[in-house]
């Protein structure tokens, strides 16, 4: 895995990741201290990039591709707490705060390109830069509220309601999600997807 001054690419790459939630308000010496940091890796489709139960995390900046973040319990049984694409970040950083295992798997839904560093590294850069961390916590705060919304939303909602309001949030997504991911997010039949899909 390359690091982002070495990639082939990195001119595009650089472009693509300012567009990032997490970094576009770095002004240009912050970005010139965080590059150096940055690995560059592709992931095919199906690749787990954290495991839950793990300790060793990272964090993860995505450029291209769609991540999906997994709870299973002890029988297998798994839930889709939430998916990430382009410009979105998937991370482990409450669990690295808490000094406990990351309590999720975090997996690629198709081809995933990502720009990534430890979280050592990146808790070291944030705790340099008060302004970038503030924003930081403020997206992680958004990113927890929607995985609660969304649990709430599977009890609350009927199955038609459940697929408006992902539709609502996340339309970019929905034509882009196999129908097998999305139909588990919902916790639907694809069939039952794909006929609420064709009333509209």
């Amino acid at each position: 895995m390359p690091l982002l001054a070495l990639h082939p690419e990195a001119s595009l790459l650089r472009v693509q990741l300012r567009e990032n939630v997490a970094l576009k308000h770095l002004t240009p010496a912050e970005w010139r201290e965080l590059e150096p940091l940055l690995e560059i890796e592709d992931y095919p489709k199906g690749d787990t990039l954290e495991h839950q139960g793990d300790h060793s995390m990272e964090q993860y900046f995505i450029i291209e591709g769609i991540l999906k973040r997994v709870v299973s319990n002890a029988q297998g049984k798994e839930m889709i707490l939430r998916f990430a694409a382009e410009a979105d970040i998937d991370t482990s950083y409450a669990a690295w705060r808490l000094k406990t295992a990351i309590p999720y798997s975090i997996r690629t839904v198709t081809r995933v390109r990502a720009a990534k560093l430890s979280m050592q590294q990146w808790v070291s850069f944030l705790d340099r830069h008060p302004g970038i961390r503030s924003e930081f916590d403020l997206e992680i705060m958004k990113l927890m509220s929607e995985v609660m919304a969304h649990t709430i939303t599977l009890h609350l909602l009927d199955a038609s309601g459940r697929l408006q309001r992902f539709m609502r949030k996340h339309d970019e997504l929905v034509e882009r999600l196999p129908k097998k991911e999305l139909a588990s997010y919902l916790n639907l039949s694809p069939e039952t997807l794909s006929r609420l899909k064709r009333r509209g």
